[in-house]
């Protein structure tokens, strides 16, 4: 009998792989590779993941603790760039997208695989990063996503059918949210979600606290920068990973850090999302702050464009491209003296910086100050002034109100 071809398959235990175990057996004829990649999901052991795969017909499955490879390689750029997709999602699930790729391609490469499959949706984001990233690494493997083709048209559907070939499955009737976690924060859609005048359930936060459960009294908080990435929490150093899971609990725990947004996908529709990103947001917002003191006004210029645009370019898939390393290129050259303290006050679901230190400061307290000790040369305002307004003056009274060409507006 000759031997069957190799599949590796991104697998999460849920609903859609799942099914794709046996399906990738019975329709394709393949031996499957099952590979769970740990990129922090609120699951603490990923063992009986493994195990499940293996229990379905799997000829090899590996559960891969990505997490301290995500937070140093990965989410240090995220933080680097302030990435938030529309000036509001994190992008938790685009950034996880090219790690587990690229796992995905060494695992077929170390066993000699022809595929690799995934189990996204037609419809969303996710198909398209899997698929740009794996081209990008090896364009020779050849890509099956089975969702996109077979008959399994509802998740209704989809459960029966692991119903009747013995397919153990988290989801219920009840509680039909598609959810993504990782260490950067969760994504929950689907269900009553789908009705964007529907309130979110409270049942679907586990990150943060209701506003009615958080503790009264504000808490106080200093996270410490090195050359742009956050490491220490009130004065206590530790590697990302661990301050990441830290600040976690510590915004969690206040409230802080739910989204519930419109959001504009790849493939061209509007998604209404529901997102907790408690450390991602507080980091984010600390890291602007202190760039806010640390970087001068044009550059803080120009990396607000190129923020913007590495966000989008991350949140298409296009991870392993020119343009992202392009960016990552200038913010490295940008973070260099981006090192400090950033105090933060939380509260019932509120964040506020109320102090910021550096020794790279480039505020001038004796510029900036009306009180004694002001050393601002107040008489160079006027040549300033003359030649800043110089081009709005003879526009004026060569075309401009002054001209008498054209009404004051």
């Amino acid at each position: 009998m000759a031997e069957k071809e190799k599949v590796v398959l991104a697998y999460s235990g849920g609903l859609d792989t799942s099914v794709i175990v046996k399906w990738l057996q019975e329709e394709k004829n393949l031996d499957v590779i099952a590979i769970c990649g740990n990129v922090g999901q609120d699951e603490k052991d990923l063992s009986w993941i493994k195990q499940k795969a293996l229990d379905m017909g799997a000829i090899a499955s590996e559960a891969v603790d990505m997490r301290a490879e995500y937070a140093e390689k990965i989410l240090s750029k995220a933080i680097w760039a302030n990435g938030k997709y529309e000036g509001v999602y994190p992008l938790l699930s685009a950034l996880s997208r090219p790690l587990i790729s690229k796992h995905l391609v060494d695992i077929a490469h170390q066993y000699g695989a022809k595929y690799v499959a995934h189990g996204c949706t037609g419809k969303g984001n996710d198909q398209v990063r899997f698929e740009t990233c794996i081209r990008a690494l090896d364009p020779e493997l050849e890509i099956i996503a089975p969702v996109r083709v077979w008959d399994l048209t509802t998740r209704d559907s989809e459960m029966e059918w692991a119903k009747q070939h013995g397919v153990p499955v988290p989801t219920t009737h009840k509680k039909p949210y598609s959810i993504d976690d990782n260490l950067w924060g969760r994504a929950i859609e689907c269900g009553v979600l789908e009705d964007t005048w529907n309130k979110p359930p409270a049942d679907i936060w586990t990150m943060t606290k209701n506003l009615d459960e958080c503790p009264a009294d504000p808490e106080e908080v200093v996270i410490s920068f090195e050359q742009g990435i956050p490491t220490a929490i009130n004065g206590e150093k530790m590697p990302l990973l661990d301050l990441i899971i830290k600040c976690n609990e510590i915004a969690g725990r206040n409230g802080f850090g739910r989204i519930d947004m419109i959001e504009d996908r790849v493939v061209g529709i509007k998604s209404r999302e529901c997102y907790e990103c408690p450390a991602a947001l507080l980091l984010i917002q600390a890291h602007q702050s202190l760039e806010q003191l640390c970087l001068d006004a044009e550059t803080l210029k120009q990396k607000a464009k190129l923020d913007v645009e590495w966000a989008s370019t991350v949140y298409r898939g296009l991870w392993f491209s020119q343009n992202r390393n392009a960016i990552d290129a200038f913010n490295a050259y940008t973070q260099k003296y981006v090192t400090g303290d950033v105090r933060i006050i939380l509260c019932k679901g509120g964040l506020f910086v109320d102090g910021l230190r550096s020794d790279y400061s480039l505020y001038d307290y004796n510029l900036a100050t009306y009180d004694e000790g002001d050393t601002f040369d107040h008489t160079a305002a006027r040549g300033f002034i003359d030649l800043h307004g110089l081009q709005s003056k003879t526009w004026s009274r060569v075309q401009g109100p002054g001209s008498g060409l054209q009404p004051v507006e």
